[in-house]
């Protein structure tokens, strides 16, 4: 049934627990550390002025809390295919976080390092060019006995509980070693823009029987679509907008201050920049984008939010040592 895909052995399991344990250990802390943060902000802000700092912005509170609850066991992929595509064949870029392992094609590693550390391009740092050009079809499966566990999570929680099996495989087949530093760079605070904000609450309960569907084709809330110039979202919180802006369009970090809880329904249509490449998961880029204003005019005007720029310390990861990857 795997054939083709590599055997992970108990040795190199043992070398890439010991090799990823302080990493998700001080993710973990950071992440705790800054979501706490974040909520302090917030709550301070009407009273005195505090210095932002920007770290990992992909985590809110409960994926933090997720996260701390489940590290103590670091399971890796049983068996693993790493394939590289023909250079210029093109191609959508599809990745998915499954119950029973990962899978993605024409995939770079450079996504793959943002996926498996929580990052941006932005921070990542020492690259070679080939990281972000070559590109790669990736299938890693898992047991089942832990595949059995991942399919009772959402999506989001699988892909939080199958990051540091990414970072492992990584490890394994691409050599990668790296460490992290902090340096000062750009970023946006999302607030509420004046008239206040046009995002739709999402009603308790709702199914979206004839909405979007998740990966696995279901159809419900707390999905989010995104392609060239257009980001939908059902039933999910602005947190989640915050990550996708942050990840997928403006190239730097985004702090949600708009002080919005619950969740909520809303689609979001502008002119992309052309002079920014496709990000992870994006769709093809042979499609003319549709008329629209830009980004930043459409947040406004469409979901009553405003993006302003501000500066801050961002942590970055620092490639030490990459090499392409080994064969199946």
């Amino acid at each position: 049934m795997w054939k083709g895909l590599r055997r992970i052995s108990a040795g190199r399991r043992i070398q890439c627990y010991e090799r990823i344990a302080h990493v998700m250990t001080e993710r973990i802390a950071r992440t705790l550390d800054f979501s706490r943060r974040l909520l302090l902000s917030a709550a301070g802000l009407g009273a005195v002025a505090v210095p932002v700092v920007f770290g990992v912005l992909l985590a809110t509170q409960s994926r933090a809390e997720f996260q701390a609850s489940n590290t103590t066991t670091v399971p890796v992929y049983e068996v693993a295919s790493i394939r590289p595509r023909k250079f210029g064949s093109g191609g959508m870029i599809i990745w998915d976080f499954r119950p029973d392992g990962f899978t993605a094609k024409n995939i770079t590693l450079q996504m793959l390092i943002r996926m498996a550390y929580g990052v941006e391009d932005y921070q990542i740092s020492g690259a070679p060019k080939w990281l972000n050009a070559e590109t790669y079809n990736v299938e890693a499966k898992l047991d089942g006995t832990v595949a059995d566990k991942l399919r009772k999570l959402t999506f989001d929680q699988r892909s939080v509980e199958q990051q540091p099996m990414l970072q492992a495989l990584l490890v394994d087949r691409f050599q990668l070693t790296l460490h992290r530093e902090s340096k000062e760079l750009p970023a946006y605070v999302l607030v509420i823009a004046k008239g206040g904000p046009k995002v739709q609450e999402a009603k308790p309960g709702d199914t979206y029987p004839n909405g979007m569907k998740d990966l696995e084709g279901h159809g419900h809330g707390d999905i989010m679509h995104f392609g060239r110039g257009l980001l939908t979202g059902q039933g999910v919180p602005i947190a989640f907008l915050v990550r996708m802006l942050s990840q997928q369009q403006l190239g730097r970090p985004v702090l949600d201050k708009t002080g919005l809880k619950g969740n909520y329904d809303f689609t979001l249509q502008w002119t992309p920049d052309e002079n920014r490449t496709p990000t992870v998961g994006q769709q093809g880029t042979d499609d003319t984008p549709p008329p629209g204003p830009s980004i930043f005019t459409a947040i406004q005007e469409q979901l009553g939010l405003r993006l302003e720029p501000q500066k801050g310390p961002v942590e970055v990861l620092v490639i030490d040592h990459v090499e392409r990857p080994s064969e199946n």
